[in-house]
């Protein structure tokens, strides 16, 4: 059965595409105030982050969330836009702050996604993406994955199939008080990943730099470069 463990790790890196990265696209609309004001409006009703800081997510409360805080709409988005899907270690109604201990591995990690997209989509030739990096400090105890939920949480496929045992743990860890996971990378061998279950516990998270991600459907290499800006 998963264990409680330390994890003290300052610098924990998270990628996070560079459109996703600011408060809100129409701060970079040049559009006539009153429009603006519609636009916001109509945002506010439909974005799932602030739908759920005015307490309109069953699955997290408002008091959960980050206020007055550098960067609390990046760690809140990530806990109120969990996808259709959910994650390895979040179901489709609660997200969760997944980071690497190191770049590379959040680099495969965010690859391998891209090239299942590009897959998907047909598209053969090597795309770039950019990402923003943002790092985050932890000092908390975690769960650690036993032997045998390393072998039934961590399989590398089918996606998204192949989270539901995964998922079925999170959820009760969650809710018997658990504050995450940290589990082996699936996609980088030797790297370590984290799944943060609470936003509180994400301390001091910052921006870093900007990087390009090159991926091609049918290629496993990843070519990354860092953007200047």
């Amino acid at each position: 059965m998963a264990h409680l463990g330390e994890f003290d790790h300052q610098g924990t890196h998270r990628l996070i595409p560079t459109a996703y990265a600011t408060e809100s696209v129409l701060e970079s609309l040049s559009l006539p105030a009153n429009i603006i004001s519609d636009l916001t409006e109509l945002d506010a009703a439909t974005n799932e982050r602030k739908v759920a800081e005015r307490g309109g997510n069953a699955a997290i409360s408002p008091g959960e969330l980050l206020y007055g805080v550098p960067e609390a709409h990046i760690v809140n988005a990530a806990f109120t836009h969990p996808g259709p899907h959910g994650g390895r270690f979040n179901d489709a109604r609660r997200g969760a702050w997944y980071a690497g201990v190191d770049l590379e591995t959040s680099i495969d990690e965010v690859a391998f996604h891209k090239r299942r997209f590009l897959k998907e989509s047909r598209i053969s030739e090597r795309i770039s993406f950019d990402y923003a990096d943002f790092l985050a400090d932890f000092s908390v105890q975690f769960h650690m994955l036993d032997d045998a939920e390393r072998e039934q949480c961590l399989q590398p496929d089918p996606v998204p199939q192949c989270y539901g045992p995964s998922q079925a743990l999170a959820n009760s860890l969650l809710y018997s008080g658990s504050s995450g996971v940290v589990y082996p990378s699936v996609r980088r061998s030797g790297g370590t990943c984290i799944a943060c279950f609470r936003p509180a516990l994400v301390f001091h998270p910052r921006r870093a730099k900007l990087y390009s991600i090159a991926v091609a459907a049918e290629d496993d290499k990843v070519e990354s470069s860092e953007l200047i800006r």
